[in-house]
């Protein structure tokens, strides 16, 4: 075929209507589901990090902060699924950004940018296979903690609590899509990735109340939307209060996606 009559490159989302970018984002979610298929090891931190992280801060942690807290290893358990729910939404969401970088470097990306699709469809595409990737993971977590002894008495509860890591989950992926695009290698998001996600995930109430800690630190606690997620997913799940933690997720997750999917979409656009 002659470079005539091969389709030339949409100017912009704008020329293409809804149908056309919903039609282009499901035809990119199955090829990345396909691409899955093909290389199954791909699934394996979906698999394994919910198993290696809730054995761990049951059985190593457990016991001591269980005692803290006044209810034992059980009572432990029962305080940090919920937010092990949460973290799932800030681990997995790394991988859009390492692996929109390997799809950079290898080629694949320039050719989408190539086709008369929408620049928006590949990144929502990316988007909406990596937040499969983590219910994956969270049900795979939920079954563990059932093992380990998490008591499920509130399913329309959970699955609110899945349902809100999912859309905080999709407001952070916007972030890595950005990296991903901005960083010469897939190793260089994977390391400013783990800059930003520890201090996230440790300073907050995912895994152990921060009533002990120093003021300074219980500051930023107070700031970090990971801190409200966990507290709103403990509150559906297990009980206590929920709407001033779920607002502040939900206005952490809309602010974020506001300022960085359009950042994400213009680098995407104009990267050489």
């Amino acid at each position: 075929m002659s470079a005539a009559t091969l389709p030339a490159p949409a100017e912009g989302d704008a020329r293409i209507s809804l149908r056309g970018h919903l039609r282009h984002t499901g035809a990119l979610v199955r090829r990345n589901l396909l691409w899955i298929r093909q290389d199954p090891e791909s699934m394996a931190d979906a698999l394994l990090m919910p198993v290696i992280f809730t054995l761990l801060f049951v059985y190593v942690f457990g016991g001591s902060i269980g005692q803290a807290l006044g209810g034992g290893q059980d009572g432990y358990v029962q305080y940090v699924i919920p937010g092990m729910i949460a973290m799932m939404s800030m681990t997995l969401a790394q991988g859009v950004g390492t692996g929109f970088c390997q799809d950079f470097n290898s080629g694949v990306m320039d050719r989408f940018r190539s086709l008369p699709i929408g620049r928006g469809s590949v990144l929502f595409a990316k988007i909406s296979v990596e937040v499969l990737r983590m219910l994956f993971a969270t049900a795979v977590l939920m079954i563990v903690a059932v093992l380990v002894g998490f008591d499920i008495t509130n399913w329309p509860g959970l699955l609110a609590a899945v349902g809100l890591s999912a859309l905080f989950a999709s407001s952070i992926m916007w972030v890595f899509i950005t990296l991903g695009v901005m960083m010469k290698s897939a190793q260089s998001v994977q390391a400013m990735g783990f800059l930003v996600l520890f201090p996230l995930q440790f300073g907050s109430s995912i895994f152990a109340p921060t009533d002990s800690m120093p003021g300074w630190l219980q500051a930023f606690t107070d700031y970090n939307p990971l801190s409200a997620l966990a507290d709103a997913a403990r509150g559906l799940m297990v009980g206590g209060p929920v709407a001033q933690d779920l607002w502040v997720t939900l206005g952490w997750s809309a602010a974020i996606t506001a300022v960085m999917a359009p950042v994400a979409i213009h680098k995407f656009r104009t990267k050489t």
